[in-house]
C-alpha cells in the first residue's frame, strides 16, 4: 500500500470521515480489506465529526467536506493548522471549482480528490501524501519563477543566468540547482546552453504517477557547470495544455531533490499557472524598457495581485535598461513612476554580449566574466542581509499544496 516515516514496525493507519454512504463504502472497500492497513471511519458532517477524529499516529487523514458549509471550512482550517502536514490531510469534494481549489491550496491540505473517485486514484493520492510527509524533514528547495510580461523580453537569458548564480552560490558555496522550462511550445533554455532537451512528455502524460526519481534522472539534461535542466523538445506547431497532475507532479518531484529550482513560465496562462506562481518563493515579472512593456507589466501586476492575493510579492525586472540623461525616450524616473514599489531592479542593455552567448550556447560568464548583467542579477538574487525582504521559505506542506491537481 503506502508508507510513512518509521512505519516498518507499525501498520499503515488511515483515518477517514465520510459525509455520504457511497464514499464510506468506497473507503472501506479500498482500505478496510487490507490486513496491513488500520482503518478508522467516522460518519456525518465534517464540522460535527472533526473533534472525534483520532489523528494520533495516523499515516493519512481523509475528510469529506461540504464546500457550501462555512463550518466545514473553518473546521478544516483548524485541523490543518493543528496537524501542520503530519499527518497529511486529503480532502474529498463533490465537484471541481477553481475558487474552491484556491481555498484548499491556501490551507495545508496535501491533496484533494473529486468524487466519485476511483479506488486506485484515492490510493495514489494517499501514497503521494504519505511519502511527502515522510520526506518533510529534508531541506526545502527555494523556487524562483520567471514570468514574461510580453514576448521577446529576454526572460530565458535572465532565468538561465539566475540559475547559474544560484548554482555557484552566495560566497562560492555551490548548491544543487535545477532549471525547469515549462514553455513546452517555444521553450529555448536548452538551446541557450547547447543541450539536448530530454523531457519526454508523451511518456509521462498518460501516467504522471509513474514519474519518480529514477525516471526523472533519465529526462534531465546536465550542463558541464553542473546545472541540471528539465526541458522538452519545443513543438511550435502544437498548442498543448497538459493536465494539472503532469506539471505539478514534475515540479513537486524536482523541488524535493534540489536546493534551488528556477522556473521559466510561458506567457500563455494555463490551468496550472496559478499553482506554479503561488508555490514560488520569489516571483519575477520580466519586461523591457518600452512604453508598451511597462504598460503590460503594470497591468499584469494588478491582475495577479487580484487573482492571487496570497501569492508571493511580484518583483518586476526591467530588462535592456539604458540610462538616458538627455534627449527623447524613457528615463528611470518614468519606470519608477509606472511600476512603483513593484520595481525590483533594472538589467543593463548589453546586446552584443547576450547575442554572442546565445550563438555559442554558453552562459554570459564564459564570454565575459564579471559582466554587468550578472552583477545586476546578483544584487537581486543575493540582496544585502539587512535589506532582504524576500518571502520566507515555505514548509513542505505549504509548497506542495500550491502544486496540487486542479
Amino acid at each position: 500500500m503506502f508508507t510513512r516515516a518509521n512505519s516498518e514496525p507499525a501498520k499503515t493507519r488511515v483515518v477517514a470521515q465520510c459525509r455520504d454512504a457511497d464514499f464510506e463504502r468506497l473507503v472501506r472497500a479500498t482500505f478496510g480489506l487490507d490486513g496491513k492497513v488500520e482503518l478508522s471511519v467516522a460518519n456525518g458532517m465534517f464540522a460535527n465529526e472533526v473533534r472525534k477524529l483520532d489523528t494520533a499516529d495516523a499515516t493519512v487523514v481523509i475528510v469529506d467536506i461540504d464546500p457550501a458549509s462555512e463550518a466545514d471550512f473553518s473546521a478544516l482550517n483548524t485541523l490543518t493548522q493543528r496537524t501542520a502536514g503530519n499527518p497529511p490531510v486529503i480532502v474529498a469534494i463533490p465537484s471541481f471549482d477553481v475558487n474552491l481549489a484556491r481555498h484548499l491550496l491556501q490551507m495545508r491540505v496535501a491533496d484533494f480528490v473529486v468524487k466519485p473517485v476511483q479506488p486506485i486514484d484515492l490510493v495514489r493520492a494517499c501514497t503521494r501524501a504519505a511519502q511527502g510527509a515522510q520526506s518533510g524533514s529534508a531541506a526545502e528547495a527555494k523556487i524562483y519563477t520567471f514570468l514574461p510580461a510580453a514576448g521577446g523580453v529576454g526572460l530565458t537569458t535572465l532565468a538561465v543566468e539566475t540559475a547559474m548564480l544560484l548554482l555557484k552560490g552566495e560566497g562560492g558555496q555551490k548548491t544543487s540547482t535545477c532549471l525547469v522550462d515549462l514553455d513546452f511550445q517555444h521553450g529555448s533554455c536548452c538551446d541557450y546552453l547547447d543541450l539536448e532537451p530530454r523531457l519526454d512528455l508523451d511518456e509521462i502524460e498518460p501516467r504522471p504517477d509513474r514519474l519518480d526519481r529514477q525516471l526523472l534522472e533519465v529526462m534531465i539534461s546536465e550542463h558541464p557547470s553542473g546545472l541540471k535542466v528539465i526541458a522538452a523538445p519545443s513543438r511550435p506547431a502544437e498548442m498543448r495544455s497538459f493536465d494539472f497532475e503532469v506539471v505539478t507532479r514534475l515540479l513537486d518531484l524536482v523541488a524535493s531533490h534540489f536546493d534551488n529550482v528556477v522556473i521559466d513560465v510561458p506567457r500563455t496562462w494555463f490551468a496550472w499557472t496559478d499553482s506554479v506562481l503561488i508555490g514560488s518563493n520569489r516571483l519575477f515579472l520580466v519586461t523591457e524598457m518600452t512604453v508598451p512593456g511597462l504598460k503590460h507589466a503594470r497591468n499584469l501586476v494588478n491582475v495577479i495581485r487580484q487573482r492571487l492575493p496570497d501569492g508571493p510579492p511580484l518583483e518586476v525586472i526591467v530588462n535592456r535598461f539604458e540610462q538616458r540623461l538627455f534627449g527623447p525616450g524613457l528615463r528611470r524616473a518614468d519606470i519608477e513612476g509606472a511600476l512603483g514599489q513593484s520595481l525590483a531592479c533594472t538589467i543593463p542593455n548589453n546586446f552584443r554580449l547576450v547575442s554572442e552567448a546565445i550563438d555559442r550556447g554558453v552562459p554570459l560568464e564564459e564570454v565575459k566574466p564579471g559582466n554587468n548583467i550578472q552583477q545586476a542579477l546578483a544584487k537581486l538574487v543575493f540582496p544585502p542581509k539587512q535589506k532582504t525582504a524576500a518571502k520566507p521559505a515555505e514548509t513542505k506542506a505549504e509548497r506542495k499544496l500550491a502544486l496540487v491537481r486542479g
